[in-house]
């Protein structure tokens, strides 16, 4: 009998066009199970990686006894390991959903320059995607949305000017910017 998880994912990876990691999660399913417990070990395995997929045309393989997802881009490589008996659907639906939620957030530019330019987004998006190894999400909409999307406690106060502000000025403005934003 197959032993059912929903931790499905072990890595994602972000490489640029000559191997270097611009992002990398590990993630465990408890003591003692990560596979790369180190720094040197992940970029080993980064490394092996990439040789071994930068000149091939498939889009999954089993590589070092795990499934190996990959996608490109210009010049980003994205990898997700999943276990070796894993769905490889469902972890194309998670690459996918990953990958064009990431487009989508950078205006369809995805380089390794507009990655590191926005790695902020790029993290939320991964994070939106995966946690803890587990997928919750693949529709590439709702993870852009919910990434980009302002929430009604996030208000702009500008800090410009705080020399010429006193701490109840600066505060007076954010409640006024506050009670605005409620009204809308």
């Amino acid at each position: 009998m197959v032993n059912l998880s929903l931790y499905t994912v072990r890595a994602v990876i972000v490489l640029d066009g000559e191997g270097n990691r611009l992002l990398a999660k590990y993630y465990t399913r408890g003591p003692g199970e990560q596979s790369y417990k180190t720094l040197k070990e992940q970029k080993k395995f980064e490394s092996e990686l990439f040789g071994k997929t930068k000149k091939t045309n498939s889009q999954v393989l089993l590589y070092d006894g795990q499934t190996v997802l990959f996608t490109t881009s210009s010049d980003v490589y994205i990898y997700l390991v999943g276990d070796p008996e894993e769905n490889e659907l469902l972890l194309l639906a998670a690459l996918q959903g990953f990958y064009d939620a990431v487009c989508q957030l950078v205006k369809y530019d995805l380089s390794k320059r507009k990655v590191l330019d926005n790695l902020d987004m790029v993290v939320l998006a991964l994070d939106e995607t995966i946690d803890d190894g587990v997928i919750l999400e693949t529709d590439a909409n709702v993870i852009a949305s919910n990434v980009s999307k302002r929430g009604v406690d996030t208000i702009d106060v500008s800090l410009s000017n705080i020399n010429e502000q006193t701490i109840i000025d600066a505060y007076k403005q954010a409640k006024e910017r506050f009670n605005l934003a409620l009204l809308r």
